[in-house]
């Protein structure tokens, strides 16, 4: 008896040994199999590729060969019984790699090394769905996207994205919340698993121990405490290169500690996401920078890499960067308006008055806002005219006259959101616009749209894309404001230049401002989509001590008693540079530079450079960029409420040649609360072996004209 009471027992053991290897090889099957892995061209970085037993899709990320991206899901919804997210199976995998230097008509560098090696993974599933997953792996980070085609279908109706960004360690991070009408908000500094949600770029820091390898430990062995004394820093950002045709991606966290969901902006009242009327459709790219300092974000052309190559053809020399002042200000001051009456701004007296200057100060063109019929119509259904002019803007003569001072004009279209209104309009306003010799049109889309759309969705997506292709077959160049976020089309339509979407200049107007830590944290979080057209340079800088004494002085009625500009005014002039834009604007009204010493900046300030090199900084604490045009250098430094001091070695200068330098730093009492106009101008002969010593004050920064000495 006891003999086969043991036989049962030994019986009983290996079922449960066999049961547990069955489970334990499912489980594994389920993680790792199968599996295809590529690397960057220097092999930091890694991603693998897995589906799991029921088909789905996941993807990991490592750095230095630790886990920084844990498996994360791939894949989508979408209506009437289409699979796009499950019962997929790897037909294949190819691999390819690239290295080539291109050259850009204007940008940040004109010369972009892309260099990249290449994963495309083909699969199909039982449901007649055929997908090509492209991860393209670069020094600076990589890139995905999605390239369905479904069989037996015309149209595909996406409902959801199931991208996720499962971040192994929770850290830091730097962004605003998710909007699918606005990026006009201020930036937060919170751990990354309490972020809710929030728009792209996201940019995140985390830290793990010095070279610990995460995938080394079992579940019961821990860190020692030794080797959480030294650790290591990683800095990304999370955003989506080649938005064309596709609602843009927000993120929104998940319940599983730092993992981030994909979430696109939707159809009005549905959930109903993007419809092709087609059997395929190709992804924007997820993309994520990586790297180990925050400048090497801003130093990164990840975004502009995953576009495709400029398709205009023949003379482009029709796109170029200006710097610009304009009538502009004064109509967020409430001191003129752009309705026509008595304080109207967008006259003829006042349009010549704004080109002489611009004509004596070495600056190519001037904005006028408000020239155009329809703004009565503001507050309702806005219905602007594209192509009539006020009758106190005789816009015949003011490009006569702006032309003999060799001066450009720059278009304005606001639409008020009326997207129906401008695109009956469109083809005829841009003949129109070419033919009166306006070569830029800045755009806007303040209101609400028709039929309830949001900014964000596909449907705006595509609009905006059209005005981009129609302006750029009349050879006009783009400053689009209340745009969709930029993603790199820049290469391939050189003619979008610039855009706003974030908390810009006017915001300072009439409310409480942008707080100082907000120019610092703009670098390494919205710059890093593309140029913005932020409009910085106001010199009339309101302070008070008290700031809600009675005494202070207001701007205008819009002024609810605490507008002012938050920054001293060295840190307007080093904004020029560290608030990259190829159309740079002067934006305060233009008696307030006239005879000021320190504007001599902005004359010599030249907006088409040819290299840029982030150099030092943190986000929303300081940051340094230079920026070379030609055989002259500008160089700005800013810091947040908190005043510092700075040593930039001038190594960037060319070797064996001298430069004058003309800096223009904070005064000794300078603050940007108490005293924002104390500043100083000095100079001194250097060269690559010098380091300059920059002291900023609380809110301000120092800008650097380095002139080569021939």
């Amino acid at each position: 008896m006891n003999i086969i009471i043991q036989k049962i027992k030994k019986l009983s053991l290996l079922i449960v040994n066999c049961t547990l290897l069955i489970v334990n090889c499912t489980l594994l099957y389920s993680c790792s199999s199968p599996k295809n892995e590529v690397s960057s061209p220097d092999g930091r970085i890694k991603v693998a590729f897995k589906t799991n037993i029921e088909g789905e899709m996941f993807y990991d990320v490592k750095v230095d060969d630790n886990i920084f991206i844990d498996d994360s899901q791939l894949g989508f919804d979408a209506k009437d019984g289409l699979n796009l997210k499950n019962s997929f199976e790897i037909i294949k995998t190819e691999f390819s790699s690239k290295d080539e230097t291109w050259e850009q008509i204007w940008g940040e560098n004109k010369n972009i090394r892309n260099h990249y090696n290449e994963m495309a993974i083909h699969l199909a599933n039982i449901d007649s769905t055929y997908l090509i997953i492209r991860f393209r792996l670069f020094n600076d980070g990589l890139g995905f996207r999605y390239e369905y085609k479904v069989k037996d279908t015309d149209k595909i109706i996406l409902t959801d994205e199931l991208t996720t960004f499962n971040i192994k360690e929770n850290g830091v991070s730097w962004s605003i919340p998710a909007s699918f009408e606005t990026y006009e908000l201020l930036y937060r500094t919170l751990p990354l698993n309490e972020v809710e949600d929030a728009n792209t770029p996201f940019t995140f820091k985390t830290t793990r121990p010095q070279d610990y390898k995460s995938t080394s430990l079992s579940v019961n062995e821990s860190i020692s405490s030794e080797s959480v004394s030294e650790s290591v820093s990683i800095y990304a950002s999370i955003h989506e290169a080649a938005l064309t045709d596709f609602p843009e991606m927000t993120l929104k966290l998940t319940a599983q500690g730092s993992q981030l969901k994909a979430k696109l902006a939707p159809y009005p009242n549905s959930n109903i996401k993007a419809i092709f009327e087609k059997d395929n459709f190709i992804s924007p790219w997820r993309t994520i920078q990586i790297s180990d300092k925050a400048v090497g974000l801003i130093n990164s052309n990840l975004i502009l890499n995953l576009n495709e190559p400029c398709v205009l053809e023949g003379d482009l020399s029709w796109i170029r960067p200006m710097k610009y002042v304009g009538v502009w200000w004064g109509m967020h001051l409430g001191v003129e308006s752009w309705v026509m009456g008595d304080r109207h701004g967008a006259t003829t007296e006042n349009a010549k008055r704004y080109i002489d200057f611009a004509a004596n100060n070495n600056i190519d063109a001037v904005l006028f806002e408000g020239w155009n019929e329809g703004w009565d119509s503001w507050g309702g259904r806005q219905n602007f005219d594209f192509t009539k002019a006020y009758a106190d803007f005789d816009i015949d003569e003011i490009m006569r006259y702006a032309k003999t001072k060799n001066v450009e004009v720059i278009g304005h279209h606001e639409t008020g959101g009326n997207i129906i209104n401008y695109e009956n309009q469109l083809e005829e306003a841009y003949r129109w616009t070419k033919e009166k010799g306006i070569n830029c049109v800045k755009t806007g889309y303040a209101g609400g749209l028709p039929d309830f759309h949001n900014h964000h969705g596909q449907h705006n997506v595509r609009h905006y894309r059209k005005v981009v292709e129609t302006a750029a077959k009349h050879h006009i160049t783009l400053d689009v404001h209340e745009p969709i976020k930029p993603t790199g089309i820049r290469r391939t339509y050189p003619n979008m230049m610039t855009r706003e979407g974030a908390r810009g200049m006017e915001w300072n107007a009439w409310s409480e401002g942008n707080p100082p830590e907000h120019h610092v944290m703009l670098p390494f979080t919205r710059l890093l989509a593309g140029p913005m057209d932020y409009t910085p340079g106001t010199f009339d800088i309101l302070f008070d001590n008290t700031r809600n004494s009675p005494q202070r002085k207001k701007w205008n009625d819009n002024d609810k008693g605490n507008s002012r500009v938050n920054t001293t005014l060295a840190k307007q002039l080093a904004n020029w540079v560290i608030l990259y834009s190829p159309l740079q604007m002067a934006s305060d009204m233009i008696e307030h530079y006239e005879g000021h010493p320190a504007f001599q900046f902005f004359r010599d300030f030249n907006p088409d450079c040819d290299w840029s090199e982030a150099l030092q900084g943190e986000p929303g604490e300081y940051v340094a960029i230079v920026r070379r045009a030609g055989e002259d250098f500008f160089l700005g430094a800013a810091t947040n409420g908190s005043a510092r001091e700075i040593e930039i070695p001038l190594t960037f200068l060319e070797k064996g040649k001298s430069y004058e330098a003309t800096i223009y730093s904070d005064g000794d009492d300078a603050h940007w609360e108490t005293n924002p106009t104390s500043y100083k101008i000095e100079k001194k002969t250097v060269s690559s072996n010098d380091t300059l010593f920059i002291k900023m004050a609380a809110g301000g920064g120092c800008a650097v004209y380095l002139m080569h000495n021939s």
